[in-house]
C-alpha cells in the first residue's frame, strides 16, 4: 500500500473506512522467521498513510503469538508496537504447527502455557483499545447501514468504518442508511437514537 495507492483509493466514494491489515508480529526478527517480506517500520508507514487520508479510519489486524523461537523480548516488542499503533481490534491466534512447514520442524517450540499468557495480554490490550475507540463516539452523529433485527427487537448495522450500532425503532429499517446520535458504549458496539 503505497502513498499513491492510498491517495487514489481515498478518492473513491464507495470504499468503507475500515482496513484489515494482517501484521502477524510486531517484531522484525519474528517476521523474518515467518518469511514475511515487510518490516514493522514499513507497516507503520502504511498505517500513518491511511490515518492521514481517512481521519475516521478503523484498523484491525491478525497477530500470531508463540511462533517458534519467539523470546520474551520479541513478544515485548510486538506488545509495544501494538500499543503504539492502537488497532481498533486485534484477532489473536496461538501458533500451532502445520505439517510440512519449516516452522513445524523448529525444535524450539513455545509451550502452551506461554502462548496462553501472551494471548491473554494481547486480548486485554485489544479490548482496551476497542473500548477507547467506542467511547470517542458518544454524543456524535454517525451514518449506519442497518442489516438485521435481533431477537430483542433492536436493529443492528454498521458505520462506514465498521462499528456495530444498535437502535430501537418500530419501523423496519433493514437495508436503509440512517443518521444516528450515539448515546451509549455497549463495549462491543454502540447504541443510539435515529435522528
Amino acid at each position: 500500500m503505497s502513498e499513491e495507492f492510498v491517495k487514489r483509493l481515498s478518492s473513491l466514494k464507495k470504499i468503507c473506512h475500515h482496513f484489515h491489515l494482517s501484521l502477524q508480529s510486531g517484531c522484525n526478527e519474528t517476521l523474518k522467521r515467518m518469511n514475511r517480506r515487510y518490516t514493522v517500520e514499513e507497516f507503520e508507514e502504511v498505517v500513518k498513510c491511511l490515518r492521514k487520508k481517512y481521519p475516521d479510519v478503523i484498523l484491525t489486524t491478525d497477530v500470531i503469538v508463540g511462533f517458534p523461537l519467539e523470546t520474551d523480548d520479541e513478544f515485548e516488542k510486538t506488545y509495544n508496537f501494538l500499543k503504539k499503533i492502537k488497532f481498533y481490534k486485534m484477532h489473536i491466534f496461538k501458533y500451532s504447527p502445520r505439517l510440512g512447514t519449516k516452522a513445524a520442524d523448529f525444535k524450539e517450540q513455545i509451550s502452551a502455557e506461554v502462548k496462553d499468557k501472551r494471548s491473554k495480554f494481547l486480548l486485554e490490550l485489544s479490548n482496551k483499545n476497542e473500548e477507547k475507540y467506542l467511547e470517542n463516539y458518544i454524543g456524535n452523529d454517525v451514518e449506519v447501514l442497518f442489516e438485521e433485527q435481533d431477537k430483542d427487537g433492536y436493529y443492528k448495522g454498521h458505520t462506514s468504518n465498521y462499528i456495530m450500532v444498535k437502535v430501537k425503532t418500530n419501523k423496519n429499517i433493514i437495508g436503509i442508511i440512517k443518521k444516528v446520535n450515539i448515546t451509549e458504549n455497549l463495549k462491543t458496539g454502540l447504541f443510539g437514537k435515529i435522528l
